[in-house]
């Protein structure tokens, strides 16, 4: 079970924590501190860190360290899954992740955690079910509840669907115009050497949904290629033995807006490394005399769909104080403090090459670096997926109307990686 939940900043100040069975002191997050401090960057913290006396679990999302803290063993990824849904919860109830918005609405965020977990233990975590016992914030309700002195936004009764045997599910939904949209949204992930082989590549997807349909609609959702899915990981609502059996999403849907389903696409360890969808040549120097930098871009043709938002990431060594660039597409910013280098590029146009070069600023006295740092690519590519996934249809039954039905499909960039 879970004790506590800290939230933690890129300072190390401890902005909000909760208790649960017992009150932990904040010195427990020492140890979080000194493998903050070990991390080349925050992402790269150990997730689960064992101390004499707890567990420590952590995330990173959105500039935040969520930690939970347990006295005894528990099931890691149960942990780090249910530290997530909080930041997506704070995410669907006031559309963004960020300290300011945490403290500007603590009280309602203290109510969501109180949902959340029983005991230490989760309770609600389906949005759905959490707007109908917590109101979210709107302006009209904010304004009314501070006339009449009201100071909770906890409904006075249970949520509909806590009673019933779907419990993800409100009844009694009705809507003017059915509708279920579907995004599968995939990452590639992938290292490539100095040579420009592919050391290293994989791909990561979701499906995230937004069904608005009336009464208690029953979904089968199937793909054209559906063996590529592998690591599976399915909303409760999903039958998992139909899945198992001929790999069809079969599930009464919950109201609103979730997630379906995630999973990695088969044909990793390089599989899907010839899919990156353009070309970087760099020259990196460190020199005492003059030292240089030059990157250029080219798009790889990607089923006729066009790269969009582009963006480069090169973070320094700390003898390096400042560059003197030319790009000649987009605009580049130089952050001095932690060395990083951000050249926003934007579109890939088909017969245009982007490329960026100038001089290298060192510190005066200060020794030539022996390494050349690493260089980080964002894209995103709508209407495609690297691993060729594809919806084959949706059908529906349990209910006579025909829904509108949308499928996205967007290719982005996890970690993308250059080596120098």
């Amino acid at each position: 079970m879970i004790h506590s939940i800290f939230l933690i900043n890129n300072s190390g100040d401890i902005f909000l924590e909760k208790h649960y069975k017992s009150v932990i002191p904040k010195t427990v997050c020492d140890y979080f501190f000194d493998e903050v401090a070990k991390a080349s960057s925050p992402e790269n913290v150990q997730p689960v860190i064992q101390t004499p006396n707890h567990i420590i679990i952590s995330v990173y999302r959105a500039q935040i360290h969520f930690v939970a803290v347990c006295r005894s063993e528990v099931p890691p990824l149960f942990v780090i899954e249910f530290l997530h849904r909080v930041a997506d919860i704070v995410k669907d109830y006031f559309e963004d992740v960020t300290e300011t918005i945490i403290k500007d609405n603590v009280v309602l965020v203290y109510e969501l955690l109180d949902e959340m977990l029983d005991n230490g233990f989760p309770l609600a975590t389906e949005p759905n079910i959490l707007k109908e016992l917590i109101r979210p914030p709107t302006l009209f309700r904010t304004i009314t509840d501070a006339m009449s002195g009201k100071n909770t936004n906890v409904s006075a009764s249970l949520p509909t669907g806590q009673l019933s045997n779907i419990p993800w599910r409100r009844i009694g939904v009705r809507y003017a115009n059915n509708e279920a949209y579907f995004d599968v949204i995939e990452e590639l992930d992938a290292i490539v050497d100095r040579s420009g082989n592919v050391v290293m590549s994989d791909v990561a997807g979701r499906i995230d949904c937004l069904i608005k349909l009336s009464g208690m609609p029953d979904l089968t959702l199937t793909f054209v290629n559906s063996r590529l899915l592998e690591d599976v990981s399915l909303h409760p609502c999903i039958r998992f033995r139909r899945f198992d059996n001929d790999r069809a999403l079969s599930f009464i849907p919950p109201d609103g807006s979730f997630r379906l389903m995630s999973y990695r696409a088969g044909g990793g360890g390089g599989g899907h490394g010839q899919m990156i969808p353009l070309t970087l040549r760099h020259t990196i120097q460190f020199r005492e005399a003059a030292s240089r930098l030059e990157i250029s871009l080219s798009p790889r043709p990607v089923s006729g769909k066009v790269v969009d938002e582009v963006a480069v990431q090169v973070t320094f060594p700390r003898s390096v104080t400042n560059v003197s660039l030319t790009p000649s597409v987009g605009k580049y910013t130089f952050d001095s403090a932690s060395r990083t280098l951000t050249w926003n590029v934007g579109k890939l146009e088909p017969q245009k090459f982007p490329s960026i070069k100038g001089p290298i600023i060192l510190q005066t006295g200060a020794p030539v670096p022996d390494c050349n740092p690493t260089i980080l690519v964002n894209f995103s590519i709508s209407g495609w997926t690297v691993s060729g996934l594809r919806v084959n249809r949706l059908d529906l039954m349990g209910e006579k109307y025909k829904p509108f039905k949308g499928v996205k499909y967007v290719t982005r960039a996890g970690k993308l990686e250059f080596r120098t």
